[in-house]
């Protein structure tokens, strides 16, 4: 009896399992049809505000028992592999390969996607700047340890624009070639990962030097001909360098988060649902900052986020980085930056895109 109904289970199985790759047979068939409409219309095949209606729409219409966490997952990758199919995509990125911007990366564009590891951030804006890739995927600060300087140095000069972001837990490891910390002298990590983890370094690990490399992903290699070292990153660092994870939750604070910017040519249309950044500079005034931030509050604009930045070449004077709901062609918003405009010395947009999370 119970084979019986295992059997008529399995057959169930099998009938969903089929349909639901005709259906995605037919969405791709649909799906390349729109990558033609596009490329005629000259419209990127990316599209952000596009795909935000389509995740939040799918939200909505699941009732479980599926996690909304894994539906996303399973129509990222449907995502993915329908812009494959209308043009391949490549993507710059902070590497080597596993390093956390790497991860960041793939779950915005999914594994159907051509993918740069760059050595710097400066080089992932070059690659984008240049046209030798469509998108570039960049850290731009940490829940714990702030701004990432070299990103927020390049917005400000950069032609290209904000398209999209991304936010991801950050848990460290501690991977070697060896099994456990007995005979370890050196750690190796990006200084933001080394600084997430100093606490729990100063305790099991006092007499080992640190040493900053440009990633986690980078350190994990290093390591590979270091076997008094150890590295601090991701657990898939561990798996794709083949290394040994002696410690998980190596991190100081388990609230760990990074937000990611996609960055790249063209906009976004609104969602209702949006994030617009800026940056702008004041005359050296009392007052100045007061007054340019006067219009957001009349007109009721949420301030996400404000940090001063030094003008590198007038000490003692600073741009604004501002962050705030809503986009910049919605009526009240656009009326409030042209205020910004008439009483700022700089002004710059560096785009709108779908609010992450």
């Amino acid at each position: 009896m119970l084979d019986d109904s295992r059997t008529k289970l399995r057959d169930e199985l099998r009938s969903k399992d089929d349909e639901i790759v005709r259906l995605l047979r037919e969405r791709a068939e649909l799906s390349a049809e729109m990558g033609k409409l596009k490329g005629k219309e000259g419209l990127n095949i990316y599209d952000p505000a596009q795909e935000s209606k389509i995740f939040s729409r799918l939200e909505e219409m699941n009732g479980g028992p599926l996690p909304a966490r894994s539906l996303k997952k399973i129509f990222s990758e449907i995502l993915s592999a329908s812009r494959a199919l209308q043009e391949p995509l490549s993507v710059a990125y902070l590497g080597p390969e596993a390093s956390f911007t790497h991860i960041a990366a793939k779950a915005q564009f999914g594994e159907s996607t051509l993918y740069a590891p760059q050595t710097t951030i400066l080089d992932v804006f070059d690659k984008v700047e240049k046209n030798r890739v469509n998108y570039g995927v960049v850290p731009v600060e940490n829940s714990l340890e702030g701004i990432v300087k070299m990103t927020q140095d390049r917005l400000i000069s950069t032609a290209a624009n904000i398209l999209a972001e991304t936010y991801l837990p950050i848990e460290h490891a501690l991977m070697s070639v060896r099994r456990d910390r007995e005979g370890l002298k050196r750690v190796y990590s990006h200084p933001q990962a080394l600084a997430q983890c100093q606490g729990w370094l100063r305790k099991h690990l006092p007499d080992c030097s640190t040493h900053e490399v440009e990633s986690t992903a980078k350190a994990a290699r290093m390591v590979l001909t270091d076997d008094e070292g150890a590295a601090i990153g991701s657990r898939n660092a561990a798996t794709t360098y083949r290394l040994n994870i002696i410690d998980e939750g190596v991190e100081d604070c388990p609230s760990n988060i990074t937000r990611f910017l996609v960055v790249g040519e063209g906009g976004n249309s609104p969602t209702g649902r949006d994030k617009t950044s800026i940056i702008f500079g004041t005359r050296h005034d009392p007052g100045a900052l007061y007054r340019a931030l006067q219009p957001f509050a009349e007109k009721g604009i949420n301030l996400q986020k404000i940090v001063s930045h030094p003008i590198k070449e007038r000490v003692w004077e600073y741009l604004f980085f501002v962050d705030f709901s809503g986009h910049k062609d919605e009526e009240a918003i656009g009326e409030c930056l042209q205020r910004l405009r008439e009483g700022c010395t700089f002004i710059k947009i560096l785009g709108s895109y779908p609010m992450a999370g």
